[in-house]
């Protein structure tokens, strides 16, 4: 049993300002795995004027880059000193397979790696010579960083989406205020309590779990100057709208109802051994998921029938148990919207394959839901367009290679995708013509040099790189 009944407060524990403790129950069993103190909105305000007077007349935002690169060097290596601790607590949490949640720790350094190489050749400051030589003036253009960051990450791949965040923007010289989700209380906790070893300065940074009405506390909080957020695009849009309102930066990694276009030369076997990981990674709860699967007219029955000996042979049951691939829903609201969306899809027509809205034999005490997979999907379907967040895949038909890219492109997200071609170059091609801000060829990873986001109703902004470390900082103008 873990328990956090103190509030990680711009670097110290402190005493929250309400001192009941949340449970935290296990997706698999339904125990309880764990309490924690949450916070609330007299906690925020003290966050809030920790990190506002850290970032006015501390010294973090007046350090150099390379003195702030090397103390997050020391918190990143600490963090990798405790990857499995923090692998087994988001386990625990959430119900990812042990699988997922060891490559999501081991996914953090180079991760992190990308963001130093940014700051370290970041144009901080910069001379621009005068355009005109007429002129007889010059300009210093500097990067600097915006202030207050209120960063506000979902519950399923908490780790990932809170370096994603507190990563570049504290190279930048910003302070931070980083919203967790409730389920993630504990993994989060274990966090802070590294980023307190870290030693950054009073104030710079705290971590706090908290529901939804206390983050749009903060989110619209006056003492905030950018909001990064990642989670539903419904939130995402009320969250703009708060940005919009009050004229603070923001950046938004929303929604993804994505597709992978498996083109008719694609050796099927390796297509659909690389869907095993693109499409079903972390139970299916992952925005990045391509749950839609474009396959060609004259390979179809060959791709589904592939696709079903795929579903049917993952192993469903105990995350913590190394040999399973499909652990449980976070909770079970999430469970019972999935199996909404399974009888939705049977309802609208569409062939089931494999699964259904029946809880697995033997797991009824869980957050469990049947992998399942649909064939004979219209793309007007419900379940081809809204973004179900579980083990859950639509095989869609499609007749020549334009039809495929309109698919393809007939979503309101745009998040992620995928194309299998035996030609890295033909592949390339009709990647290039897919609206969507990441896509990845023959089922290789996603790297972390280049820009991650969305198009479309999946966000605005990036993260990643030195395009993701921009965002955490404000242009400025010296002309002389």
């Amino acid at each position: 049993m873990h328990t956090y009944d103190r509030l990680f407060i711009g670097g110290t524990w402190t005493e929250p300002s309400e001192q009941d403790l949340l449970d935290i129950h296990s997706p698999h069993d339904r125990s309880v795995i764990g309490r924690a103190a949450q916070a609330h909105p007299a906690d925020i305000d003290r966050a809030v004027t920790a990190a506002r007077t850290a970032f006015d007349q501390g010294p973090w935002a007046r350090t150099t880059p390379a003195e702030r690169i090397a103390l997050l060097r020391r918190f990143n290596d600490l963090r990798e000193a405790h990857d499995d601790e923090l692998a087994a607590l988001v386990t625990a949490e959430n119900g990812s397979a042990t699988w997922f949640t060891t490559a999501l720790q081991a996914s953090l350094t180079p991760q992190f790696n990308g963001y130093v190489k940014a700051a370290e050749e970041f144009g901080w400051e910069e001379t621009l010579s005068p355009s005109d030589p007429a002129v007889p003036y010059r300009s210093v253009v500097r990067r600097e960083p915006i202030g207050v960051v209120a960063a506000v990450i979902p519950w399923n791949a908490p780790t990932s989406s809170a370096y994603g965040k507190i990563v570049p923007a504290l190279l930048a010289g910003n302070t931070v205020v980083l919203k967790v989700s409730p389920e993630n209380s504990l993994s989060m906790g274990h966090l802070a309590g590294l980023l307190e070893q870290a030693g950054l300065p009073e104030g710079v940074i705290s971590v706090l779990p908290a529901d939804r009405g206390t983050s749009e506390y903060l989110v619209s909080h006056p003492g905030v100057d950018k909001i990064a957020f990642t989670g539903s695009t419904q939130a995402g849009r009320r969250i703009a709208s708060i940005a919009g309102q009050q004229l603070k930066r923001v950046s938004l990694e929303l929604g993804g109802k994505s597709a992978a276009v498996v083109l008719p030369d694609a050796d099927i076997a390796k297509a659909v051994q690389g869907l095993k990981f693109s499409s079903l990674l972390n139970n299916g709860e992952a925005c990045i998921a391509l749950t839609r699967v474009l396959a060609p007219r004259e390979t179809y029955e060959e791709i589904v029938s592939a696709l079903k000996d795929l579903v049917e042979s993952l192993t469903v049951g105990d995350p913590g148990d190394p040999g399973t691939f499909i652990g449980p829903m976070v909770r079970p609201d999430q469970q019972e919207r999935v199996r909404d969306h399974i009888r939705l899809g049977i309802e609208e027509g569409a062939r089931l394959v494999t699964g259904g809205p029946q809880v697995p034999a033997g797991l009824e005490g869980g957050n469990y839901v049947t992998p399942t997979l649909f064939a004979d999907v219209d793309n007007s379907m419900r379940i081809a367009q809204e973004e179900i967040f579980g083990p859950v895949l639509v095989v869609i038909p499609y007749d020549d290679e334009d039809d495929a890219v309109r698919i393809a492109n007939d979503s309101e997200y745009g998040l992620s995708g995928g194309v299998w071609s035996a030609s890295t170059e033909h592949a390339l091609a009709v990647a290039r013509r897919i609206r969507t801000g990441t896509l990845t060829v023959n089922g290789v990873p996603i790297g972390y040099d280049g820009p991650f986001g969305g198009f479309k109703s999946s966000g605005i902004g990036r993260e990643y790189g030195a395009v993701g470390l921009g965002t955490y900082t404000e242009y400025k103008t010296i002309t002389l």
